[in-house]
């Protein structure tokens, strides 16, 4: 009996076990459905709450307080066309995001934005100007060229006019003195290492009144300084050219000036008596001119000099010693000149200063008793009369200046050294003495213990 009952057991286990499949298939199902339902009927109320028919009813209230950057923030079409003919890129609005080697600043005038700087560097050769696109540009005040080696052509009038700062470093091929004259409101001109055909800076500088910054360096320009200068000039760099002549007395008269330097020309004669009148004075570079005369007194009376580079000249007499006296010098050079005498600062002096030059100056000598030798200063120190000592022979000083130096300076670790060296042979020699003897009184015990048992 057993085994005929036992058939139907599989087939209700096995429908009991497709039911509960079934059923929980369903309810998966059906809970997925519910779950669906509800991800497609939740966006249903969205478009009600949706803002975008709010902002369009409140656009008008909102617009006058946040102004629309398509409408305030867009460059001037004929401006954007000028950017494009110097070939930069314009993809983006130049206002907001200026190129990076191409900086352009604008104004906030509506509903069109206007250039007021530009800065053009690394330009392509090929590029050029046109009168045309400068004239859309007469809104600029400040206009900078940078390793551009474009050809300039004549500016038109407003644009000149409109400048109040023009910069042109290693740019603009062929510039003439008549061309830059043009630019009669500016108050900063820098113009360097790019030559200047010019009969002279008046052709430049005749005009323009208002300069502050002037900078005109390593120009080939060639004539002399002019004799009035801008009155409200702060800055004035006429280095690395060809200018004769003296330093003319008339620019004491400006009381501004902070700045002058007239490295490496051509000019002659002394330096003017009245100096000293440029009491805003803080640097000052004569250097590697034909100047002569002496250091003028009047320089005592200017309290902030921080810088002075007197050297490779031909200035006499001795050094005053109110340098010595100005609190703020930190750079003096005096080389390469004829002064005589005797050097009149001390080390307290000199060790403030953060450069000082006086070599090349042969009838120049140092109190030995005030400074050592090992300043290197370049001259010789004084014999009791106040002139330089000769010199000894050159093996001689050659080696004492060594011999001298390396006492004081590299000798102590050599000196260190063969001290260490000495106390370390020293040691060796006691401790092989010592051994030597205690090897002798063991071996005279051991030869007397022998000895006497032998004996015995």
């Amino acid at each position: 009996m057993l085994p005929s009952s036992s058939p139907p057991k599989p087939p209700f286990f096995l429908s009991l076990s497709l039911l509960f499949l079934l059923l929980s298939s369903s309810t998966k199902a059906a809970s997925k459905t519910n779950t669906t339902t509800t991800t497609v009927v939740s966006p249903t109320p969205s478009p009600i709450s949706s803002p975008t028919p709010r902002s369009t009813t409140s656009s008008p209230t909102s617009a006058p307080t946040t102004p629309s950057p398509s409408t305030h923030s867009t460059l001037d079409p004929k401006q954007l066309r000028a950017l494009q003919t110097l070939d930069i890129p314009t993809s983006k609005d130049p206002c907001i995001q200026p190129s990076p080697h191409n900086s352009t600043i604008c104004d906030s005038a509506s509903p069109f934005r206007h250039l007021v700087s530009l800065r053009l560097s690394n330009c392509s050769s090929d590029v050029s100007f046109s009168y045309t696109a400068l004239k859309s540009l007469s809104t600029l005040q400040s206009l900078t060229f940078t390793n551009c080696p474009i050809t300039p052509i004549r500016f038109p009038s407003d644009l000149a006019l409109s400048l109040h700062s023009f910069t042109c470093i290693n740019s603009l091929k062929r510039l003439t003195g008549v061309w830059l004259s043009h630019f009669v409101n500016l108050t900063d001109l820098t113009v360097s290492n790019v030559p200047v055909n010019a009969s002279g800076l008046y052709v430049i500088l005749g005009n323009m009144d208002e300069l502050k910054s002037l900078s005109i360096s390593n120009a080939n320009v060639t004539g002399s300084i002019p004799k009035h200068l801008p009155f409200n000039l702060t800055h004035v760099d006429f280095s690395g050219n060809k200018l004769k002549g003296r330093i003319p007395s008339s620019i004491s008269i400006l009381e501004n000036l902070e700045t002058l330097n007239l490295f490496s020309n051509a000019l002659t004669g002394e330096m003017p008596t009245n100096f000293g009148d440029l009491i805003s004075l803080k640097n000052v570079s004569l250097g590697s001119n034909s100047l002569s005369g002496s250091i003028p007194d009047s320089l005592s009376a200017i309290p902030g000099l921080v810088h002075v580079d007197l050297s490779s000249n031909q200035f006499n007499g001795t050094i005053p010693r109110f340098f010595s006296e100005m609190k703020h010098l930190r750079y003096l050079n005096l080389a390469n000149n004829e002064f005589h005498g005797v050097l009149p600062f001390n080390l307290t002096f000199l060790k403030r200063l953060e450069a000082f030059k006086v070599g090349g100056n042969s009838n120049l000598c140092y109190n030995h008793t005030i400074l050592s030798s090992k300043l290197k200063l370049g001259i010789a120190p004084c014999d009791k009369h106040g002139l330089p000592m000769s010199p000894p022979p050159a093996k001689d000083s050659s080696g004492g200046d060594s011999e001298g130096d390396s006492s004081d300076y590299d000798d102590s670790s050599k000196d260190d050294s063969s001290n260490k060296g000495g106390n370390h042979h020293g040691p060796n020699k006691v401790v092989l003495g010592v051994a030597i003897a205690l090897s002798s009184i063991v071996f005279l015990i051991v030869f007397l213990i022998l000895l006497s048992k032998r004996c015995g």
